[in-house]
């Protein structure tokens, strides 16, 4: 497969996701002393914080979570994503608490819905890149 579209950006902070979701794994940023998770990088609210981050780890989240919003797009502002229209893209209010915007796969854009609970998929795209979409979850 030839990917065509645009590549996530990359940069030291947020390197450690992208290889985790390299290996399958779903990880965000965690405080080790109160527990609160966070997307993308950043210090804990609830406390001072350690120097560099000191508090502040990567750690194994759930993947799963509900739609908080989303929209379809039925036109494609990037000629990679012509074949995939009409698809949705939506914000995720994960478990742990932080939100992350992705695409809702594996079924019909049109039965997409607020609330609808979500579980993280993998999409190998390169070498590099594996992306995080999620699908709604059996009931």
């Amino acid at each position: 497969m030839v990917w065509n579209k645009p590549l996530p950006s990359m940069d030291p902070d947020i390197e450690p996701f992208w290889k985790a979701l390299k290996r399958h794994e779903f990880n965000l940023y965690h405080c080790k002393k109160c527990g609160a998770w966070y997307f993308p990088v950043a210090c804990c609210r609830n406390h001072d914080n350690e120097p560099l981050f000191g508090n502040m780890e990567w750690a194994k989240a759930s993947g799963k979570g509900k739609v908080f919003a989303f929209n379809i797009h039925h036109r494609a502002f990037h000629p990679g994503f012509e074949k995939d229209v009409p698809y949705v893209y939506a914000m995720i209010k994960l478990e742990e608490g932080p939100m992350i915007g992705s695409n809702v796969v594996g079924c019909d854009p049109y039965q997409v819905k607020i609330d609808m609970p979500v579980e993280i998929v993998f999409q190998d795209i390169t070498e590099q890149f594996t992306l995080p979409q999620f699908r709604p979850v059996a009931q």
